[in-house]
């Protein structure tokens, strides 16, 4: 069903139903298991989008060529830095809500406090 749904966006002349089209077949790349077929999916859908003749899509596309490396070396690895992006945005939240800090030993105390898992109840006995 979904993909005849994509068959009739990408033929489709309106330019939010291929810039949608195209956003939802660039997620089938991570359901590939190997690296070979994965890099035929991407060249089919990077082909498409710059010639979608959509700009900003186009800009995208070009982004997501120049990290390629990266991009593919999942099909490898199967590690995501996501993690450690997850970390730096609660980190980033942190700076606004204290609204800066003094100097960077004080910045440490406060992700440590805040972040470093420490149970910070007293024991009991």
């Amino acid at each position: 069903m979904e993909d005849s749904i994509n068959s009739c966006l990408k033929d489709a002349d309106l330019k939010t139903a291929r810039a949608w089209a195209l956003k939802e077949n660039i997620r089938k790349l991570w359901d590939y298991k190997c690296s070979h077929w994965a890099w035929h999916h991407w060249k089919r859908w990077f082909f498409w989008a710059t010639h979608s003749r959509l700009e900003p899509v186009r800009k995208a596309a070009y982004t997501l060529k120049n990290h390629l490396y990266g991009i593919m070396n999942y099909f490898k690895h199967r590690i995501t830095n996501g993690a450690a992006e997850g970390i730096n945005s609660r980190i980033a939240t942190l700076l606004k809500t204290a609204c800066g800090f003094r100097n960077k030993a004080r910045l440490r105390i406060a992700i440590l406090f805040h972040f470093g898992g420490l149970e910070m109840y007293p024991v009991t006995h």
